[in-house]
């Protein structure tokens, strides 16, 4: 039986995982030169079932494939592991989590012959399950909440497509669907929502800010920074979908496989309409469609009015030109005094945060005055959205606290207004006053406690915060931090601070000396602006006056209906309709490409046509589009040849990922590689098998799972020594005297290639973190929403993300893994340590170590010391130190302890206090690993 480390300076856990190491690959077979003549490229065949002599051990076909290769190789499978490492096998597995000490105690009571069945199916209906798998898809997309590179600026919307994921694997939609949705939803299924909200696929990978932003396609730099965008989407479709590297024929021809840098430039081709940016829509299908029809509507009445009034623009003479100049002097000497004269209107409604699924979620936002001040009044006014004529004080907090502090982690704060207790009665667009004290303060922290309830969600607005100190705003054009932003519309941080409500400047603002003669200016330009119209119109003629006021009249109309709907959600995706941000422009049309000379931007060759790879066997490559201009039916054309019943590469990558993601080790052992540099099927039968079974029944990855799990090849022990065991009625696992019965399996297959054994894994960084909020009792277990911050963030040039800031007992610390916010250059130092991969790359497998690193971190990282605080607090009511050191073994490990584990750990839990061995017990490899 596995013994707890007992010492703290015990760094390396016990036991050794033998999974075999999984970064290891057999050397690739000879390559021939024909490079079509490999396993991948030919068309699959559906396998018959082998027939073997002895079925008796067999649960389902899956095993009389395993079984007919052990025979070959003169071995034979394990005995069935007991029902205590069953249940919590099965439970990390599907769900991510351990199962709790009545589930183990029911399952192990439970003799019936479908229990182990019904187990399984309990835990595929669990919404756990979703959120477990989903993670897994996203290791293998490189999904991340940041941009990367060297400005790795947040993205506050990418998170519905992680949600998109969670919610499609719990629906068990089928896999083609879900392919197409994420390639294509928007144009095959126009009418739903999702459709859009899954084509966060494309955009999941990392993007050069500084590439679109700053540098315009025209430069060779910029041109370069949009190929090097798409081949990421190449790159990641075509390795998620066909376990393809297509991206190596970028510069040549594939090395090895029979890819061509025209098959690649093709592909390229595919994505040449679309960039990642945030893109709207409605989960509402009414509203969505409603607002798609505007949409479409507007585009010609728009693209109309824009070259009316371009031509307008146009007309000039000497008068013209003189007031002209009038008027940009006047703009010089109103930017002086940091007044932007285009807003003659509020720029924005202010700050909102992101919404939330419950009322008693906690957010917060903050200015930063720049210096410490003695702070009269503080004033919060509300917001009154510009697009509604129904919301004043849209988003002001039901329950909230006002406090000052000298430092941005508020650590040591100061109250000054505490509306926490009871519900505040707020009176509509009015501004609430609450008095500073004379405070000398540097930081002004609004904090909501329960938020303002929306149609379909909560949410958290301000208009402004002023920070009056001697009649002055001094929060006036300040920094903002929040805990989290909705950036889209007219909502934005920096509107908080801007000197506007939601509607108009607010009065006499700033106060300053200043402020008086910008009024005088400001009529001066009015004046200009109305005498340069005058001009205008006498040099236009009727029938373009005409015209223009036409469009405009259309074009207001539209305006109208669409500000008359309910503002629109946002999701980072791929998309060819959104706001230019300096450079960074949509495509009105997909963007040539071109074949590359060695893949340089400067050797441009013949231009390329969508089109897919012809050395996959099946459909046809070239794509017939009926609209060349029409990207999307680009990414359709592909959708549907990768998803083609006839594809059968799609679906032997598919279960190969599931086969990997059960056993530690796919069939094919290179997931993203199935040419002549990965890995040869270890059962390639099995792999066609699973293949059309999966076709067959409904590409269901419900199915597939419940398939795989309930197989006695999945059911094995994975000790290679005393592998017959049982479990007793009172838990406590009972080795069985019988050796395996080939003693000599571990010399005959040591890497355990043929599965003669189950495969014995180390638990990854968000199974463990998550155990630990499991079993200490504090795992919120909430669905959805923006990704949590488990860090300090500060908006910059580059942004700052500090994690020493972040407070571990923090609510926002116990969601699960699944919802973090991801950043791609500051990985959080306690799950990097454990093995969480770089988001900046795609990760079809992860690697797995065995670090004191790691040891060191469960024993003293902030987060798993408070774990083991609450821990110890919750078994604390057991009474006695025996009966605690019972009740954490129950809760941490399934199971009781032995007599020599309670005589090593009764005196140290009374020397040493119980949150101290809570935490010798998460640093134990009984813990750290699955079996």
């Amino acid at each position: 039986m596995r013994k707890v480390l007992i010492l703290f300076i015990a760094l390396a856990w016990s036991g050794i995982t033998d999974a075999g190491d999984l970064s290891k690959t057999p050397p690739p077979a000879q390559i021939t030169a024909d490079k079509s003549d490999w396993w991948s490229f030919k068309p699959a065949l559906r396998p018959a079932v082998p027939q073997v002599k002895t079925k008796k051990w067999a649960r389902n076909p899956i095993d009389l494939f395993i079984l007919a290769r052990l025979k070959e190789q003169n071995l034979s499978p394990s005995p069935e592991a007991d029902r205590r490492t069953l249940i919590r096998r099965l439970s990390f597995d599907l769900t991510g989590l351990p199962p709790s000490a009545e589930e183990v105690e029911q399952f192990v009571r439970d003799r019936s012959s479908t229990a182990y069945e019904k187990l399984v199916d309990r835990l595929l209906a669990s919404p756990r399950y979703g959120e477990r798998w989903a993670r897994h898809w996203l290791d293998t997309v490189h999904y991340a909440d940041t941009h990367g590179y060297d400005k790795d600026k947040p993205r506050p919307n990418a998170w519905r497509y992680r949600d998109y994921v969670i919610g499609s694997l719990n629906q068990d939609k089928p896999y083609s669907r879900v392919v197409q949705e994420q390639l294509a939803g928007d144009v095959l299924f126009p009418e739903e929502p999702e459709g859009v909200v899954a084509l966060g696929f494309i955009a999941a990978g990392p993007w050069d800010f500084v590439g679109h932003v700053e540098l315009p396609i025209e430069k060779t730099d910029g041109l370069i920074a949009r190929y090097n965008d798409r081949d990421d989407m190449v790159m990641t479709t075509m390795s998620t979908f066909e376990s393809l590297t297509v991206h190596c024929a970028r510069c040549h021809d594939h090395k090895f496989d029979p890819i061509r840098q025209k098959d690649y430039y093709g592909l390229q081709a595919v994505f040449a309409g679309v960039d990642r940016a945030d893109r709207a829509f409605d989960w509402d299908k009414k509203v969505y469609a409603k607002r798609r029809a505007l949409a479409q509507k507007k585009k010609p009445i728009e693209e109309r009015h824009y070259a009316v009034t371009n031509e307008i623009g146009r007309l000039s003479n000497s008068e013209l030109a003189e007031l002209d100049g009038q008027r940009k002097a006047l703009r010089m000497q109103l930017a002086e005094m940091g007044i932007d004269i285009a807003l003659e209107k509020s720029p924005g409604d202010g700050y909102r945060s992101e919404a939330a699924k419950t009322a008693d979620s906690v957010k917060w936002v903050q200015v930063d005055l720049g210096n410490p001040l003695p702070v009269d009044e503080i004033r919060l006014v509300p917001t009154f959205p510009m697009d509604t004529s129904d919301s004043p004080g849209f988003g002001f907090p039901v329950r909230f606290r006002v406090e000052t502090s000298l430092e941005p982690g508020f650590v040591a704060a100061e109250m000054l207004a505490d509306h926490t207790a009871a519900d505040f009665i707020h009176r509509g667009d009015g501004t609430v006053s609450i008095p500073g004290k004379g405070r000398t303060a540097r930081y002004v922290r609004v904090t909501a406690t329960r938020l303002w309830q929306g149609v379909r969600d909560y949410v958290f607005a301000l208009a402004e915060i002023q920070a009056m100190v001697s009649g002055t705003n001094a929060a006036f054009g300040t920094e903002v931090i929040s805990l989290d932003s909705f950036e889209g519309g007219y909502w934005s941080k920096r509107s908080l601070v801007d000197g506007f409500d939601s509607r108009s400047r607010l009065p006499n603002y700033p106060a300053t000396e200043k402020s008086r003669s910008k009024e005088i200016l400001e009529a001066e330009l009015k004046a200009l602006k109305e005498k340069r119209k005058e001009l205008v119109d006498a040099l236009t003629s009727e029938a373009l006056c005409d015209e223009l006021a036409a469009v405009t009249s259309l074009l207001d109309e539209i305006n109208r209906e669409i500000s008359a709907l309910p503002p629109p959600e946002k999701v980072y995706a791929a998309a060819n309709d959104f706001p230019s941000d300096s450079e960074f422009l949509p495509a009105k049309s997909p963007r040539p490409v071109h074949l590359l000379g060695r893949g340089d931007v400067r050797r441009p060759g013949e231009l390329m046509e969508a089109a897919a790879i012809p050395a996959v066997p099946g459909p046809a490559a070239q794509f017939k589009i009926s609209d060349a201009d029409n990207e999307g039916l680009r990414r359709a054309a592909l959708a549907r040849w990768i998803t083609d019943p006839a594809n059968s590469l799609t679906r032997r990558s598919i279960v190969n990922r599931i086969w990997h993601y059960h056993f530690g080790r796919g069939i094919v052992e290179t997931p993203n590689d199935f040419g002549h540099m990965g890995g040869l099927p270890s059962h390639p039968e099995l792999l066609d098998w699973l293949a059309f079974w999966f076709l067959d029944n409904g590409e269901s990855l419900k199915k597939l799972h419940r398939l795989i799990v309930t197989s006695a090849t999945y059911r094995q022990s994975s000790n290679p020594r005393a592998i017959g065991s049982r479990t007793n009625r009172t838990n406590r696992t009972v080795r069985t005297a019988s050796p395996h019965p080939d003693a000599s399996a571990s010399e005959k297959d040591a890497d355990n290639h043929y599965l003669w054994r189950m495969n014995r894994s180390r638990l990854d960084a968000e199974s463990i973190r998550d155990a630990m909020l499991f079993i200490s009792g504090k795992l919120d277990l909430t669905m959805g929403g923006p990704g949590v911050q488990q860090f300090y963030f500060k908006e910059d040039h580059s942004p700052i993300y500090d994690y020493t800031l972040f407070d571990v007992d923090s609510p926002a610390s116990y969601r699960r893994s699944i919802y973090r916010f991801i950043v791609r250059s500051v990985p959080d130092p306690l799950m990097e340590s454990l093995d969480c991969p770089d988001a900046s790359i795609l990760t079809p497998k992860r690697s797995t170590t065995m670090t004191s690193l790691q040891a060191l971190s469960i024993l003293n990282d902030p987060f798993a010391l408070k774990q083991s605080e609450h821990f110890a607090e919750r078994v604390a009511k057991a009474g006695s130190v025996r009966k605690q050191i019972e009740q954490v073994y129950r809760l941490a490990l399934n199971r009781r302890p032995t007599g020599a584990e309670l005589k090593k750990l009764r005196p140290f839990a009374q020397k040493y206090g119980m949150s101290n061995l809570c935490r010798l017990i998460f640093n134990s490899s009984e813990f750290m690993f699955v079996d």
